[in-house]
C-alpha cells in the first residue's frame, strides 16, 4: 500500500452505495495525489511533451482555462479520441521498429486535444476527489483522461485501487 510519503490521508463521507465501494477501494490512496516519478514532465514521452508545450492550443487557448471545470468544460467540447496525436498528422512512411509509430511516438506530427488536456490537468494538481469525480463523469472521454491522468502521474501500486470497480465499464465511446 502507499505510506504517508505520498501525501495527506482524508476520511469521506459517501452517500451512495456506489461512492462507499470507491471509498473502500481508495482507502489507501492519498487525498493529494503527488506525483510519482518526474514532477516536471508527468512521465510523458519527450516528444509529445515538446509538442504540448509548444502547440498554440496549449499556448494560448488552455492557458485562460484556470479551473478544474473549465477544463473539464474544454474535455466535452474538444475531445474526440484518446490517442497523442491528430489523425493522418504523423509521417511514419520508412520507419521501422519501435519507430514506425506502433508505440505512438515515432515521428511526431500535431499533438492531439486530449494529450494537451491531459498535461493541463497535471498543471491543476489534481485532488483525489477531483480524479473521483471525473472517472465517475458520464462523458465518457472525461472518465478516460482521467485514466491516463493516473496511469502517467500515480504510484504503480495504486493504479489497480482506482482501475478495479470500473473494469467492467460497458460503454463505449
Amino acid at each position: 500500500g502507499i505510506n504517508a510519503e505520498y501525501g495527506d490521508f482524508e476520511e469521506v463521507e459517501y452517500e451512495d452505495e456506489e461512492d462507499e465501494v470507491f471509498a473502500a477501494k481508495c482507502k489507501n490512496i492519498p487525498k493529494t495525489l503527488t506525483p510519482y516519478g518526474n514532477a516536471k514532465t508527468m512521465n510523458m514521452n519527450s516528444l509529445v511533451l515538446t509538442n504540448i508545450q509548444n502547440s498554440n492550443y496549449f499556448k494560448y487557448q488552455l492557458y485562460e482555462l484556470h479551473t478544474y471545470h473549465q477544463v473539464i468544460e474544454e474535455i466535452t467540447r474538444k475531445v474526440k479520441h484518446l490517442e497523442p496525436w491528430e489523425k493522418g498528422s504523423r509521417k511514419t512512411a520508412g520507419q521501422t521498429g519501435m519507430c514506425g509509430g506502433v508505440r505512438g511516438v515515432g515521428a511526431g506530427g500535431v499533438v492531439s486535444s486530449a494529450y494537451c488536456l491531459l498535461y493541463k490537468l497535471f498543471t491543476l494538481k489534481l485532488t483525489r476527489n477531483q480524479v473521483n469525480s471525473m472517472i465517475n463523469h458520464k462523458h465518457s472521454y472525461v472518465r478516460g483522461l482521467a485514466f491516463l491522468y493516473l496511469r502517467y502521474t500515480q504510484h504503480p501500486s495504486t493504479f489497480w485501487d482506482w482501475l478495479d470497480p470500473y473494469l467492467d465499464d460497458e460503454e463505449v465511446c
